[in-house]
């Protein structure tokens, strides 16, 4: 409950905080590992494959009376097919509209054109700016201070924070900064929110996770995962009918396995933490389906949640 309001709803009180805080960066920087630690639970799927957030996603985190709303974006880099542009316009969109940018940089590359493209373009923005140096723990301490001189010296921030998102050092202080940034107002979410996609997108995404991670080089960058059924059962259990969609029969191949081996693993995977989420069994069926250029295809990504590129 608010601690200016007893017996009141939380966050409807006078000293209520919530706001937008878009997390940008390179792909692999972490704000997906970032965003997850904020929250304190997993939201976002993490694997090694740069690109594995497409969609936006929104996290919900608690800090006292302020309620943060946590914008995990696609990572920014120089696009060269009709998806890429579209995960680096909603990216840059979102920054927009926040209310709050935190930069994310991979302490561990230091600068190079992506960074240095994000950071200029993040001047422009009339915002708070927050700069993230993330993944410390594997660099040395002496090295962070002249990338922060260096960042900072491309583009203004109020303050600067040195991370590891993976093993939390540093999360605390960006957290309880970031809810004494945000403006006064009341929360958007109910207290127990912790995500804002539906049940059915979370499922395509833990699949989509189990995909890459089993694969990796051999996945297809040209394929996603669709939740085409949904069935509560008698016994209080769920029916989830899913379908990966990929551009070649060769592609179907590589994700079936041989003998179904491959992914009958990806479903064994999926299903016990689509259950755990859940709460309940899950009932998980696979699919693979060819569908050539699906990336051309704007139902597709209104099934991710983005606009369309026109061109």
């Amino acid at each position: 409950m608010a601690k200016d309001e007893p017996g009141g709803a939380p966050g409807q009180g006078a000293q209520s905080r919530c706001g937008f805080i878009a997390l940008i960066g390179a792909p692999n920087s972490g704000k997906s590992t970032l965003v997850n630690r904020l929250v304190g639970a997993k939201v976002s799927i993490v694997t090694h494959k740069v690109q594995t957030t497409r969609a936006r996603l929104r996290g919900v985190a608690i800090e006292g009376e302020s309620q943060l709303v946590l914008v995990d974006t696609p990572g920014i880099f120089a696009p060269k097919r009709r998806l890429d542009r579209a995960m680096v316009e909603t990216a840059w969109g979102e920054a927009q509209n926040a209310d709050i940018v935190v930069v994310l940089i991979d302490s561990q590359k230091q600068l190079n054109d992506e960074t240095e493209s994000i950071l200029a373009n993040v001047a422009e923005l009339e915002l708070p700016r927050v700069l993230a140096l993330n993944k410390i723990d594997r660099v040395d301490k002496s090295s962070l201070l002249a990338l922060a001189e260096d960042a900072t010296g491309r583009a203004s921030f109020d303050r600067v924070f040195m991370i590891s998102a993976l093993e939390g050092e540093g999360v605390d202080d960006l957290k309880q900064y970031l809810a004494q940034a945000l403006p006064k107002g009341p929360w958007l979410y109910p207290e127990d929110q912790i995500a804002d996609l539906p049940l059915r997108q979370t499922a395509s995404e833990i699949t989509r996770e189990k995909l890459i991670l089993r694969l990796h080089q051999e996945l297809p960058y040209a394929s996603t995962v669709e939740t085409t059924s949904w069935r509560e059962q008698a016994d209080g259990s769920i029916r989830i009918e899913q379908t990966i969609y990929v551009e070649r029969d060769s592609q179907k191949k590589i994700v079936i396995g041989a003998g179904g081996r491959t992914i009958k693993e990806i479903s064994m995977a999926a299903r016990k933490e689509i259950g755990e989420l859940l709460g309940v069994p899950a009932h998980l069926f696979l699919f693979v389906k060819v569908r050539g250029r699906w990336g051309d295809d704007p139902e597709r990504y209104r099934e991710m949640g983005l606009e369309f590129p026109k061109s």
